[in-house]
This record gives structure tokens, sequence and C-alpha cells, in this order.
């Protein structure tokens, strides 16, 4: 049976002389999830992103003899069906009617709001948290951060070799391993660096890194090379839906966006409310839909922490 709140939920409510109440409404953190994913509309059940290959390298033409020609094809395709979130709530007449209060009743729409917006950050969250794990896959049957990225050229890597927690090392092995990156038929692609993503666990360490003139935890009076290159344009972002315990870490890259990470909309957060005619409870309910995943592996760089 559904959750009902009735006059019992909260007896103090009543009665007069309540000064203040809390715990349905809190300041709600800015969107972080549209600071790293491209927000587009999404129009049928499922979603296709299709990988092409491209061409390979040009080849000596001899004096008389034909031009080597070559062929693209499709490379792996990803398949996208936005899920359906929804909360609710349902009160009963008689608990609206004997409510003394009128901002407790008015805050439970803001404290359902908050709930949809905590639950879509983290739906987006778990696309970074769940990168490195072998049971969320995509086209190219691999997870989101993988040393064995199939291509045309052969395997592709987007994690270092050994993982290891955030310095300004391991840092720059990341943005070199980024520059080293190349497309499916193994030429060399623009691919740089744009924005360091972080759990709350690293927020002072990825200031310190990235906004120190000189190296960090070094005696050596040698530049900052990340900073003086502006090898990271965008800083760092912090994603508090990481959790506190998160010592994985990652890069975002200079992908164009609509090829990148992607959230797919089928339908934005709606609040709707009726009443029930046999108990005359009030319900109000909020849904939306939508799925967020990433078209290009090389979007991101991916370091599980150690």
């Amino acid at each position: 049976m559904a959750a009902v709140i009735t006059r019992a939920n909260h007896p103090d409510f009543l009665y007069p002389g309540i000064l203040t109440s809390w715990g349905l409404s809190y300041d709600k953190f800015p969107d972080i999830y549209t600071q790293i994913f491209e927000t587009v509309d999404g129009s049928l059940q499922t979603e296709y992103l299709v990988a092409s290959s491209g061409f390979g390298l040009a080849r000596v033409k001899t004096e008389s003899s034909p031009v080597t020609y070559d062929s693209d094809a499709e490379d792996y395709v990803t398949k996208v069906t936005p899920s359906v979130i929804g909360l609710g709530f349902q009160v009963t007449q008689e608990e609206l009617e004997d409510n003394l209060y009128e901002e407790i009743a008015m805050s439970r729409a803001d404290s359902l709001a908050f709930s949809m917006h905590t639950t879509i950050e983290i739906e987006h969250a778990n696309l970074f948290l769940n990168g490195f794990s072998n049971t969320v896959l995509y086209g190219d049957n691999q997870p989101l951060f993988s040393a064995s990225h199939p291509t045309k050229s052969g395997l592709q890597s987007n994690v270092p070799l050994v993982y290891s927690n955030l310095s300004e090392a391991s840092l720059e092995d990341g943005l070199i391993s980024i520059y080293q990156t190349k497309n499916s038929r193994g030429l060399n692609i623009s691919l740089q660096a744009k924005k360091l993503i972080v759990s709350s666990a690293n927020v002072f360490n990825a200031n310190r890194i990235l906004a120190s003139q000189l190296r960090t935890g070094s005696a050596n009076n040698d530049i900052n090379s990340i900073k003086n290159l502006n090898l990271l344009p965008e800083g760092a972002l912090v994603n508090p839906y990481f959790g506190m315990g998160s010592a994985a870490w990652y890069i975002q890259t200079n992908i164009p966006e609509d090829k990148g990470f992607l959230s797919i909309w089928r339908r934005e957060p709606t609040l709707e409310r009726d009443n029930e005619f046999d108990t005359q409870n009030m319900k109000c309910r909020s849904t939306a839909r939508f799925a967020p995943t990433v078209a290009d592996w090389r979007a991101g760089w991916g370091n599980a922490g150690s």
C-alpha cells in the first residue's frame, strides 16, 4: 500500500505553538551535470549513437598507377533508452484541513522538487562512478574508461597504465595520454584536455595543483607547467554527488559537445496534483524521462585512484 501522510505523521502540526520546523527544504547545489553533459532532446524510444571509422593515411602514388581508394564504415553503435524516474506523496483531506501551518504543506512540493533534482544529478554522476565497471558497457562492448577500446587500428586506452591518486605527476601523465589519442584508423587527432572533474575529497588537492604558480609538493623552484600552458582552461569542477570517499578523478576533453557526454531528455520534470475521488486524499507527483550517456569515449579520460 502506498504511503499516506495523515494527521498522525505530524501530530504537533495540529496545535499552535510551533516556533519553527525544518527538514523538508534545504538549499540545493546548482546544476552540476549541465556543466559536463550536453542536453539534447530525444524523440524516440531508443536513440542510436553511431561511430564511423573514417579514412586511413594517404599512400604514395607511383607514375601511371591509380590512386589508392579507401572506404569508411560503421564502427560501433551505442543504443540508449531513456528511463522514467518519479516520486510522489499523498495527504489525507483531514490532514490538510487540520494542519495549522500552511507553510509546512507548501514546503512538501519544494521537498519533492529537491528529491527529483538530487536523483537527476546522481543518475548523471553514476555514469562516471560506474565508468570502470565491466557491468556497464557501451557500443564497443567496453566500459567508458578502458584500456581495451577496440578500433580499426587496434586497441586504444583512456585510462593510465597504473591507477593512482590525483597528483601533479599523475595529472601530467593523463594530459600526455590525451595528446596521444588517435581516431579509429590510427591517425592523431587534436584532442585536448578541457576540465578536471573530482569528488569533494580532492577539492583542495585539485586547487593546489591547478592554482599554484610553482610545482606543488616540491622544494624545486620549477614553474607549474599545467597552469603556465593553460592545459586545463576550464579548471576543476567538484561534483559532490561522487561521494566523499571517491578517489577517482577524470579529465573531460574538447570532443565536440554533441559527440561527447550527452543528457538525452524525453520529458522534463513535471509536477502534477489531483484528488482521489473515494478517499479524498490529495496526491502530488513528479516524473521525468531522460538518459545520461556518452557517444565517443574519447570525451573523457579516467583514473580510478589507488
